[in-house]
């Protein structure tokens, strides 16, 4: 049974060159997509470069009859945003999908993390997405197109001790993508966060030994979902790791309406406040649901 096609399709992929960036540039180029590999190469604390890792897969890719062009720049720079889908336009005259996956890793803890540190991985993961969504969005809107694919993860949705630049880039890239996706709606531009679970790089030093199965190639298939002319889903959050596929959203209980407060008041309430019962998940339009729901209630006066 043949798989889905991207056939006459563009697609840039940050952070191609290594790891499930490899991955996703492999498999959309083995069902007929045209991909610009963009990995300045850096070592996994985000120093140095080297051309090699995305010039391998181009070679990969074209040794197998596709065709690709490998892109150095780093995405950390508006300039280099730019670039990279600019060489996309230049090459093929369109972008019709993004995967922004490039990312680095420095640990540290609250009380010695320097700022440097911090910056460092946040205009990577987080600056980096908006530099090449910023770039690319006008493009697709001109086309009436676009598959965008952000990489946010569950360290930042749930956290994660001595990762606090990574957690907060990963859950600011949810904002970027229920912003991207709701500007998107009317210029058929759909936009989805992966939150990936894999061994690669990023695992070094990772005690591994317990783990299931969990290569990349257990993600691409999702992400290239995601970016395909079918896909039916726009500003989600799903988590693919060890073959398990999952939706993530954020939600929110059905909580205690009182028409004044006192301090008191509050903690006397709060496991009310707690209770899931009928909870809500308000989804892609989250922001003028929760208005309403909470003007609704407070126009019936409804006291918890």
């Amino acid at each position: 049974m043949s798989d889905l096609r991207f056939d006459g399709r563009v697609a840039v992929i940050t952070g191609g060159g290594r790891g499930l960036g490899r991955e996703y540039a492999l498999l959309l180029a083995a069902q007929g997509c045209k991909i610009v590999v963009n990995d300045n190469g850096s070592a996994i604390i985000g120093e140095g470069s080297d051309a090699g890792p995305a010039e391998e897969v181009v070679a990969e890719i074209k040794a197998a009859g596709g065709e690709a062009i490998a892109v150095t720049d780093s995405v950390a720079t508006e300039a280099g945003g730019n670039a990279i889908i600019q060489k996309a336009i230049d090459t093929w005259g369109r972008i019709d999908i993004l995967i922004h996956n490039a990312g680095n890793v420095r640990y540290g803890s609250l009380k010695e993390i320097s700022h440097e540190d911090f910056h460092a991985v946040v205009d990577v993961h987080l600056i980096g997405g908006f530099n090449v969504v910023r770039a690319a969005f006008p493009h697709m809107a001109k086309a009436k197109y676009g598959r965008i694919v952000l990489t946010s993860s569950i360290g930042g949705v749930y956290g994660n001790a001595t990762c606090v630049n990574y957690a907060v880039s990963k859950m600011g890239l949810i904002g970027l993508n229920n912003v991207t996706a709701l500007e998107g709606v009317d210029e058929g531009i759909q936009c989805n966060a992966i939150l990936p679970g894999a061994v690669t790089r990023m695992a070094d030093g990772l005690d591994i030994s317990q783990y299931p199965p969990m290569g990349p190639e257990l993600v691409a298939p999702v992400v290239a979902w995601m970016c395909h002319e079918t896909c039916n889903i726009n500003g989600e959050m799903i988590s693919a790791m060890a073959g398990r596929i999952s939706q993530m959203y954020v939600g929110e209980t059905d909580g205690i309406y009182r028409p004044k407060w006192s301090i008191k008041d509050v903690g006397e309430v709060i496991d009310k406040v707690h209770d899931r019962e009928g909870a809500h998940a308000f989804g892609l339009n989250g922001y003028l649901q929760h208005l309403g729901y909470s003007f609704e209630v407070a126009s019936k006066g409804v006291a918890g």
